[in-house]
Formats: structure tokens, sequence, C-alpha cells
């Protein structure tokens, strides 16, 4: 099947599958009630260092992607797992990033295809 991303403050929809959030603090202004998360992976979303020096303008984007991809193979059986229930049914990340294709959820996409070969990681 796929993985697909969607912002925490976009209307969940049946298509979203199985959804999970990928932030280590809960999004401002979502009501958990309202936001239909799934699973809640606080700990494969990047270390608060790396999202305060990313989100400070202290780190770019190559340089974010490459310290964040250091930090998910400290995760990958967790991430397998996940890897693989997107092989069988759509996975929405949901993040609260502004920018929807700078973020953590667009790396995750991408580490998780890795790990399950011929899985669709919609990260436009």
């Amino acid at each position: 099947m796929s993985i697909e991303l969607k912002r925490a403050f976009e209307t969940p929809s049946r298509d979203d599958g199985y959804r999970v959030l990928v932030d280590r603090l809960w999004p401002r202004g979502v009501a958990k009630a309202d936001a239909r998360i799934d699973e809640w992976c606080k700990e494969i979303a990047p270390s608060d260092e790396l999202r305060k020096a990313f989100h400070g303008v202290e780190l770019g984007w190559g340089e974010f992607r490459r310290r964040y991809l250091a930090e998910l193979k400290a995760h990958r059986e967790t991430l397998r797992g996940l890897a693989e229930r997107a092989a069988s049914d759509t996975v929405t990340l949901v993040f609260a990033a502004k920018d929807e294709r700078h973020n953590n959820a667009v790396v995750l996409a991408q580490y998780l295809a890795m790990l399950a070969p011929g899985l669709r990681a919609d990260s436009s």
C-alpha cells in the first residue's frame, strides 16, 4: 500500500488508514478527540536538540535530514513494524510543521520506504 503525509490541522479522512503522529510534542490547538490518531510515536520523532536546532535555523535541511536519519537507525525495529503495516495498508504520518516539504515526516516516510521495498511514500 502506501505511506501518506498529512498535517495535524487537516481533517482526518477514512482514506488516511492508520494515523500515526510522528512529533514529540502534541500539536497546539488540536483536540485529541478530533485528531483520530491511532498511535503516537514520540520515540521516533527527532530529538529535542535536533528539533530545536532545525526550527531555530541553526541547521539547514540537508544537515537536519542527515542527523535525523542517523537517529532513526536506533529505532529500526520499531520502524520495521510500521513499514510492514504500511506494506499491507495505508499509513498516514501526521505532523504539525507548517513546511510540508521539509519536516521530519518527509524524512521518516523515505526511511520507511527503504525498509519495505515496493512501498510507495507520498512525500509530495
